[in-house]
């Protein structure tokens, strides 16, 4: 199981570390392809532009054009030059007859060059032959320039990014990955092996406390069994009723011990035996509606009033006596230290994962000081009073390990209008 565990802990550290070392990796892909391209679609632009500058110096200087573009040579085979006033209007184009041309003022790369002084464009298809083309535009004083490339398999491919540096990369960060799967490996067995010790000394602190606390507990009922038989047993002369007194005392401390031991017996399972407790369908409503026929026939002096806002029916797979024993126990707890007179269980929340509950009594509340220690094994609030009433010490903590069984949480607060306040939730 050990094992397990450590090659669960590495995996997830491995696909972490991957995760994000990949995620920074194709980034830089993305944006080293993406600066290519486009790097080399302005080299390319570039090279147009120059032409169309030295075509705009002829124009300026009243050269006609058509004589400049037949006795020039071009940068590219079969490009296709076209002149267009600022206002749009084609004047010129050298493949194309202008009276088929509409007005070129929304042209991306010419509404570029109008606003910028220059601009491309690349794969846009032409309305006038239906060819797509690499487009580059200057603006001159008069006119626009514009020179255009058909976008051939030719141009793709010199357009495109080199993937050798980017399959470089990548070979890299495969490699990489492999280093950092051996590293993780290691390096998640030895925090595994860490975590595992400190688990094992905190397990150990935990027993020795536990055996420290039982031992104390179990001193003053032992001492007290202990003096009433040997007074019973000393030959000295007492009434039936002192006798009968002292049969009971020994009785009542008796069952607080055989309480103790089964408190600390089932503590002591869900800790170490989680697995071999048995789960089955358990509705939360039933177990209230018990409570409630158990507080009914409480003595009047002693009884809680039972307030439930249980809207729907509540199951969830869980074991019936530890689920049992959370609301027995909180109920137990009001009963014998909230002082109060009312009980309010509430469903305060409930999906398909899991369902929340609020346990609310409306007595005297506890110090804000004491609310996180609530859960403590043999923790009490009023010693000389818990043991008065025959507690061990435990309810509480056996609550707690109950709901972290059944994969959940729960708080302790006291509530604005007097009273202890519990939140706590189940998964279902």
């Amino acid at each position: 199981m050990a094992s397990a565990n450590r090659l669960s802990f590495h995996k997830r550290l491995f696909v972490q570390l991957i995760a994000f070392s990949w995620a920074i990796v194709l980034c830089f892909v993305g944006f080293q392809y993406l600066r290519e391209k486009e790097y080399k679609s302005e080299f390319l632009s570039a090279q147009l532009q120059q032409y169309n500058h030295h075509l705009l110096v002829a124009v300026e200087e009243g050269e006609p054009y058509e004589e400049y573009v037949a006795s020039h040579e071009k940068p590219f085979d079969d490009l296709r030059i076209t002149l267009i006033t600022l206002s749009g209007a084609v004047i010129y184009d050298n493949t194309i007859s202008i009276d088929s041309l509409d007005n070129h003022h929304s042209r991306p790369e010419v509404a570029a060059a109008l606003k910028h002084g220059s601009g491309y464009h690349i794969g846009r298809h032409s309305t006038s032959d239906g060819r797509q083309y690499f487009y580059s535009a200057t603006r001159g004083e008069r006119v626009v320039v514009r020179t255009a490339i058909p976008y051939s398999s030719t141009l793709r491919t010199l357009l495109e990014a080199d993937w050798t540096f980017l399959l470089i990369m990548i070979s890299v960060s495969l490699a990489m990955s492999v280093v950092a799967y051996f590293t993780t490996r290691k390096l998640g067995k030895d925090i595994e092996r860490v975590n595992h010790y400190e688990a094992e000394q905190e397990k150990n602190r935990l027993k020795r406390q536990l055996t420290n606390n039982i031992n104390h507990e179990l001193k003053t009922p032992v001492a007290s069994i202990q003096v009433c038989l040997e007074t019973l047993l000393s030959g000295i002369t007492l009434s039936e009723e002192k006798q009968m007194e002292l049969i009971e005392r020994c009785y009542t401390h008796t069952e607080r011990l055989r309480r103790l031991l089964e408190e600390v017996s089932l503590i002591t399972r869900m800790e170490d035996g989680s697995a071999l407790i048995g789960k089955e369908p358990v509705v939360i409503n039933s177990i209230i509606h018990e409570i409630a026929c158990e507080l009914n026939v409480m003595p009047e002096e002693e009884r809680l009033y039972l307030h439930t806002d249980f809207p729907e029916q509540v199951t969830i797979e869980g074991n019936l006596s530890l689920i049992g024993s959370i609301f027995r126990n909180l109920t137990e707890n009001a009963i014998a230290y909230s002082g109060g007179r009312n009980i309010y269980i509430t469903l305060t929340a409930n999906d398909e994962r899991q369902c929340s509950i609020r346990f609310e009594d409306d007595g005297c509340g506890v110090g804000e000081e004491q609310l996180t220690r609530l859960f403590e094994r043999f923790y009490r609030v009023d010693k000389g009073r818990s043991r008065q009433k025959g507690g061990t010490g435990l309810g509480l903590s056996i609550v707690k390990h109950a709901v972290q069984f059944h994969g959940g949480t729960i708080t302790a607060t006291n509530r604005p209008e007097g009273g202890l306040r519990f939140d706590f939730s189940l998964r279902k």
